[in-house]
């Protein structure tokens, strides 16, 4: 008999449109102060100033120095304004790293600490911050229903996940609509990322029945919409289905956390440059074969990839890499820019992060090696 627990605190207000309702929310939530948390994209274009225009004073400033992978420095600077502007609430509108500064921001805003505390794990985190309205604006991260945001520290060298309950933003607000601005190469290298977060949730070891439901519909989605989101960025269905398929893919992964391509995704952003979701696709379906091999993860990840239909996980796997390759992402390490045996020795020594942990084969260097020079 299984045992298990499920817990998604977040509502999820989704429709095409719903940017809209924001002023809305805002007075049913009695939030009078706070600041917009944007991407400096959609200060270029005005959006961000429109939703601050929108609020009817509710929203007293904007902040937007934020990188594409984030770094202890942004949160902190965040943090700074939220402290100076004496903000009671968030709204933050963007992408995974957008988000992901917000939440940490958010909380580090309400302790006389900085990031790198909490980061290094010297401090724990023991409360909430002040409450976030989590605004998407790519189909990928699921940040919004998250505990999880990942962060880099530049001063050390690390990036990695930093997690808390104290995370989860107070409401998600997800309009299609926000993504067909995106460039195709977000829109790949993001849904790929729903792929790698659907996937991993379905075969990490802390998988159970209400996240295999998820991971299962969520990857179905990614396999019937991502290619069609690429190549024709104003179809607002392929969009919406790629919205809720990264939704979905958070309400598993964020109880079962990820695995083993998450864990090999982080070099390969941090050392070598490869965009996050791009990282990830490096290496999923090297890993899908490998755990589908495996004698008690076989039937369960074969019945999968049938049910989805495909002939079997090897074939499933073979498709993620040809939707990689429709879509111009880097197939090989050379594409990588791992280029010697230094290079890759390097890669593989600095693979382990915690999620490696949750992959139901066991991988040793050597093993992973093995498996990261098959992709050359």
């Amino acid at each position: 008999m299984e045992n298990f627990f499920y817990k998604q605190p977040v509502p999820i207000d989704f429709g095409a449109g719903k940017l809209k309702i924001l002023p809305k929310i805002l007075e049913k939530m009695n939030m009078k102060k706070g600041i917009l948390i944007s991407a400096p994209s959609m200060v270029r274009s005005g959006i961000a100033q429109e939703v601050m225009k929108q609020s009817e004073g509710r929203i007293v400033t904007i902040f937007s120095d934020i990188q594409p992978n984030p770094t202890v420095n942004n949160t902190d600077a965040c943090a700074k304004m939220i402290r100076e502007y004496e903000c009671e609430f968030a709204v933050a509108l963007g992408g995974g790293s957008i988000l992901d500064c917000a939440k940490v921001a958010c909380f580090v805003a309400s302790t006389p600490y900085g990031t790198a505390d909490f980061f290094s794990k010297k401090r724990p985190i023991t409360a909430s911050g002040i409450p976030m309205i989590a605004v998407p604006t790519t189909s990928g991260t699921a940040s919004e229903v998250t505990t999880v945001s990942v962060l880099t520290d530049t001063e050390n060298d690390i990036k990695a996940p930093i997690a808390s309950d104290f995370f989860y933003p107070v409401y998600a607000l997800i309009d299609p609509e926000l993504t067909i601005t995106c460039p195709p190469s977000v829109t790949a290298v993001s849904g790929i990322d729903v792929l790698a977060h659907s996937l991993e949730a379905y075969y990490g070891k802390k998988h159970q029945p209400f996240t295999d439901m998820a991971a299962e519909r969520a990857a179905s989605l990614v396999f019937q919409h991502l290619l069609t989101a690429y190549h024709e960025p104003d179809n607002i269905e392929a969009r919406a289905k790629m919205s809720e398929a990264s939704v979905t893919a958070g309400m598993a992964f964020n109880l079962t956390q990820t695995a083993a391509a998450h864990a090999c995704s982080y070099p390969l952003t941090q050392d070598f440059g490869v965009p996050h979701g791009e990282a990830c696709a490096m290496t999923l379906p090297s890993f899908w074969k490998l755990n589908s091999q495996l004698e008690n993860e076989s039937e369960r990840l074969n019945a999968f990839s049938q049910r989805l239909g495909f002939k079997n996980a090897e074939a499933l796997a073979d498709r993620i890499d040809e939707m990689k390759k429709a879509m111009g992402l880097k197939m090989t390490l050379e594409d990588a820019g791992v280029k010697t045996e230094e290079d890759l020795d390097k890669l593989v020594e600095n693979s382990f992060a915690p999620n490696m942990l949750n992959n139901p084969v066991t991988m040793t260097k050597e093993s992973l090696k093995e498996l990261y020079s098959s992709l050359k």
